[in-house]
């Protein structure tokens, strides 16, 4: 097993994957290395499963080659960091062969479409760890500078023991009965529906912003459009279009989850409420650059929730980016998970989220689903029609 650690010559990147995730993790790195400190690198290859495809993506997004086969790829020399944003069912024998080839791993979330591939995803990049291999998963809205700040906020004390958390993400791309069969509606490539898929994040930013596990949960799960469009006629929906789920976490704290691909007006929002002893935070993804912050310590007359515009040098990651009150987007977040990924590296030091991060995640996931499939079923009860009532 080898890996690249000395300065002889730059870490050679490549990417699986050049759709969705492609275009936007290919992004981040055409763009780290202008704003931020991070090792030399170069981005080498770009791969897909269509040759026609892949090479038009990779000319597009600043890669030097294209290739269709990962596992030539995985072999090369001149490759250092395998970054995987294949679909889920991918994942494991991806990073697998590629930790195990001595490669550096950033894959996407969520870690896999099973418990059981997971734990084996970590317990691969555990031993590569050994060797100095990293290995890290992308949940990139940890990288939200708003988030990060009351991420630390919170870890200040500034709204005291916290004791409950509410986070809805809710999206509509799935709330039109004619929106065609994709791969994210199959069971066996996606794993699961807008559980895995947008809940993972909330359940992430949940236990990351407090700072504790989840140890229990209640779930449910729907699905509301039972077929879909395939090339060939309708196909079964074999994930759930829906999710909700409640969670007890460490720190005595409770929480509570909505995710749905089928809220009609909801393109891609991510709101989080933190309430604590002495304040509460609230945020929107679709207000990106803004934290709202009530400080309950202060007499009653002054309270409030303020807005702050976390734009400011001294704010999570932006002394890189633009002056203050120039706002920055969603697509940055991928720009900051390569730069901590990359310093990671450099540095020797454990990239976060780990696998094991996300093997926490892939727990709670499974849970809620047994959960959901173990819910208790009411059964009608029948009220009697008064005497007086019957014939009237």
């Amino acid at each position: 097993m080898s890996h690249h650690t000395s300065d002889s010559r730059p870490l050679g990147v490549a990417v699986i994957g050049y759709a969705f995730m492609g275009k936007a993790h290919s992004n981040a790195w055409r763009n780290v290395a202008s704003f931020f400190d991070v090792p030399a690198f170069e981005q080498k290859v770009l791969v897909g499963r269509d040759a026609a495809e892949v090479a038009f993506a990779a000319g597009k997004y600043g890669w030097a080659e294209w290739a269709t086969d990962w596992r030539d790829v995985i072999e090369r020399d001149d490759i250092d960091i395998i970054d995987i944003c294949a679909p889920g069912w991918m994942h494991a024998e991806i990073a697998i062969a590629a930790v195990e080839a001595g490669k550096h791993v950033l894959v996407e979330k969520p870690l896999a479409n099973t418990l059981a591939e997971a734990e084996i995803m970590t317990n691969a990049a555990e031993a590569a760890h050994r060797h100095g291999v990293q290995s890290m998963i992308g949940f990139n809205y940890r990288r939200v500078p708003a988030l990060a700040l009351a991420r630390q906020l919170i870890a200040e004390g500034r709204v005291g023991p916290v004791r409950h958390v509410r986070a809805a993400y809710l999206q509509d791309w799935l709330a039109d009965v004619e929106t065609p069969m994709t791969w994210r509606l199959r069971k066996e490539t996606a794993g699961s529906g807008a559980l895995g898929d947008i809940a993972s994040h909330a359940i992430d930013q949940i236990q990351h912003l407090t700072g504790q596990t989840v140890t229990e949960v209640t779930g449910t799960l729907r699905t509301f459009v039972a077929e879909r469009p395939g090339p060939n006629g309708p196909e079964a929906v074999t994930v759930d279009d829906a999710a909700w789920a409640t969670l007890g976490l460490t720190g005595d704290i409770s929480a509570s989850v909505e995710a749905s691909r089928v809220a009609t007006g909801q393109k891609n929002s991510l709101r989080i409420e933190i309430y604590g002893a002495l304040g509460s935070l609230t945020f929107d993804l679709e207000n990106l650059n803004e934290l709202r912050f009530l400080d309950a310590t202060l007499p009653v007359r002054e309270q409030g929730f303020r807005r702050i515009l976390v734009n400011e040098p001294e704010h999570p990651y932006l002394e890189a980016w633009w002056p203050q009150g120039h706002i920055i987007g969603w697509e940055h977040t991928f720009t900051h998970q390569v730069r901590d990924f990359l310093t990671a590296i450099r540095d020797g030091s454990q990239p976060s989220p780990s696998f094991e991060d996300g093997l926490q995640i892939q727990r709670v996931l499974a849970a809620i689903e047994e959960s959901a499939a173990n819910k208790s079923v009411l059964t009608p009860v029948t009220t009697p029609v008064p005497a007086e009532k019957v014939g009237a």
